[in-house]
Formats: C-alpha cells, sequence, structure tokens
C-alpha cells in the first residue's frame, strides 16, 4: 500500500520506522534534512512538498505537534488538497483539539477523503518498540479501513466513537498525567522535607492506592536518578491540559480540578521555557520545598 507520512518528530520518527517495514513509505517533514536522514536509513521516498507527498498515496498519516498545523498543510499550491485524490484514507496521529478536527473533517468528507483522528499513547518507547495505544475517532466502517495501517505501530488500537473522540480521549488522558504528575511532585518534597526518604516514600507509595505511571514508572527512572531525559516537551502537555480543558467546558462540566492542572501546567511551562522535558515542573515542586528527590 502507498503511504504518506508527514512529521518525522520524537514519536513520528519511529511510528514511520514500522510503517515503512510493511508498505510503501514516503515521508515529508518540515526540516527537509529530517526526511532525508530517515530515507538514508529506512526504505522510504522523500516528497518536497505536503502536495508531492499526498499525489499517489492511498493513505496519508501525520503526526504534528497540533491540530493547527495539519490544517495549515491543506491550502495552497503546494498542500495536501492540491494532491490528494479522492478516496484517499486521511490518519491523523497528532495529539489535536475535536474542535478544529471536525472542521477538518467536514472540508475532506466534502472532497471525498476521509478524515480519521487516531492520536497515541505510550511515549518513545511505546513507539520504537511498536506497542502505542492508538486511541481513534470515526465510523466503524473507517476504524476497520485504518485498523491494519494502525497496528504497523500500535498493540492496542480502540474505537472511541465519531470524528474527534479519539482527540478528546488524548487530551483527557495527557491531562490526568499532569494531575499525577503534580500531585507526586507536591507530595513527595513535602515527604522528603519532613526527614523521609524519597526512595522509600516511593517504594512504599508504589505499594500503596496512591500509585501511578508517574510513581511507578517516571519518577524512579527519571527522577530519583536525576537523570531528567527530555522525552516530550512540557509546551505540548500543557496544549493538551489546555484542549482537555476546553473540552470539558464545551461538555458542560466543572472541571475544577482539570482546569487547575491547566492553568499550573501554563505557569510552569511560562517558567521553564519551550524546550523544558514535561517532567520538570517536579523541579519546581523541589525548588520551593528546598529538597531533591534523590534515590
Amino acid at each position: 500500500m502507498k503511504i504518506s507520512f508527514l512529521g518525522l518528530g520524537a514519536i513520528g520518527t519511529p511510528m514511520a520506522v514500522h510503517v515503512a517495514k510493511q508498505h510503501q513509505l514516503t515521508v515529508w517533514n518540515r526540516t527537509r534534512a529530517r526526511a532525508e536522514a530517515f530515507a538514508a536509513a529506512h526504505p522510504a521516498a522523500v516528497a518536497a512538498t505536503p502536495r508531492e507527498a499526498a499525489a499517489g498515496a492511498e493513505v496519508i498519516i501525520t503526526c504534528l505537534p497540533k491540530s493547527s498545523d495539519v490544517e495549515g498543510l491543506l491550502d495552497g499550491p503546494d498542500g495536501l488538497l492540491a494532491g490528494m485524490a479522492p478516496g484517499t484514507l486521511f490518519l491523523d496521529c497528532t495529539s489535536g483539539d475535536p474542535d478544529t478536527t471536525r472542521k477538518i473533517g467536514a472540508r475532506l468528507a466534502a472532497l471525498g477523503v476521509e478524515f480519521v483522528d487516531a492520536p497515541v499513547s505510550g511515549g518513545t518507547n511505546g513507539a520504537e518498540a511498536g506497542t502505542l495505544t492508538v486511541m481513534v475517532g470515526g465510523t466503524e466502517a473507517q476504524f476497520r479501513r485504518a485498523l491494519p495501517i494502525l497496528e504497523c505501530f500500535g498493540r492496542r488500537v480502540e474505537h472511541m466513537g465519531p470524528l474527534g473522540a479519539g482527540h478528546a480521549m488524548k487530551a483527557v488522558n495527557n491531562a490526568l498525567l499532569a494531575v499525577n504528575l503534580f500531585a507526586v511532585g507536591e507530595g513527595l518534597t513535602a515527604l522528603v522535607k519532613s526527614g523521609i526518604s524519597a526512595q522509600k516514600a516511593v517504594e512504599v507509595l508504589n505499594a500503596s492506592s496512591g500509585r501511578s505511571f508517574v510513581s511507578e514508572y517516571l519518577v524512579p527512572e527519571r527522577v530519583l536518578t536525576r537523570l531528567w531525559p527530555v522525552t516530550f516537551r512540557l509546551a505540548l502537555l500543557d496544549k493538551d491540559a489546555g484542549i482537555a480543558a476546553d473540552f470539558l467546558a464545551g461538555q458542560e462540566v466543572e472541571g475544577p480540578v482539570l482546569r487547575l492542572t491547566s492553568e499550573l501546567l501554563a505557569k510552569a511551562h511560562a517558567a521553564l521555557g519551550e524546550d523544558a522535558d514535561y517532567l520538570e515542573p517536579i523541579r519546581l515542586c523541589e525548588e520551593q520545598a528546598g529538597v531533591e528527590l534523590r534515590g
């Protein structure tokens, strides 16, 4: 199958690697050198423009920072719309927002293009292993058509509902991740300041009812070791939590916890900058308490 993949970031690149193993792949990236490096290492052609990527493709996959980036690739003489043909399946693996997704879907449906939102969760490790969770929004028929492609990089591929449902699910998931991140950071710094060992506190927490992905995996491997790798930008988590807060408001759910979490992320983002990793708000907790969480 002829597939074009647009967006070779930290998550998109390993996803595209898995697609290239099973399909005839063309890649495009805003920074062309990254696409050329990918094609030098994997069986893939490089498209000079989104239009060139779309031309002749049976399936288009985008994996970009936000929905407005996807929307921005559509128009103009070199845009996707200039190259796509009716019957194309368009899978958007961006962590986007439901409203923009539905707007894009309506435009593409009028042209005979099937648009499906399919954001992923599992981080760079899951993308490299091909074990991502994929949250799909679209019709049942579109889901069945998309499933064999999404299974190239997804271990659990779930149909969440109509167009936009996948992006809603992903945004709420990431907002809940952020809730745990702040809560674990605040709780652990208080325990350490009181004289309790960070290592012991984490071990007991993870044998108790307050454990979470943050405490079980992220804190032991990245915080207690003081490694602080950059795997997912705080700016993107800030964006996702904002989408979740807006989604709750649109459903007329008050959502004070997720709204506050979104506000805290925005403050941390402003304080730590565009290149900060999403775990670094825990550093702010440490600084405020005057302690470090060390194993």
